[in-house]
């Protein structure tokens, strides 16, 4: 006897069907458990940018350095010439 159902697929079919449902859907919450993870996303962007303002031993690329410095320099010029006027 031939062991399908009404549509015409047999239990071991339906079965592998359900398992590769199975398999997306967790693939799926896995997907959307990462994207609404904020608190990890938040420690790899912040990984992320240090990696690009560091150099390889640590220390702050200079050409950054020397921004920050000139920033500081100019709001310190804008401040005092502030209290100038």
């Amino acid at each position: 006897m031939n062991r399908s159902n009404v549509n015409g697929s047999s239990p071991e079919a339906i079965e592998a069907e359900i398992e590769r449902q199975r398999d997306e859907l967790a693939d799926t919450v896995s997907a959307l458990q990462e994207r609404l993870d904020v608190k990890t996303r938040a420690r790899e962007k912040a990984a992320e940018l240090r990696e690009r303002a560091t150099t390889d031993t640590g220390k702050p690329r200079p050409e950054l350095a020397a921004l920050a410095a000139a920033m500081v320099a100019g709001v310190v010029g804008f401040v005092v010439w502030r209290r100038r006027r």
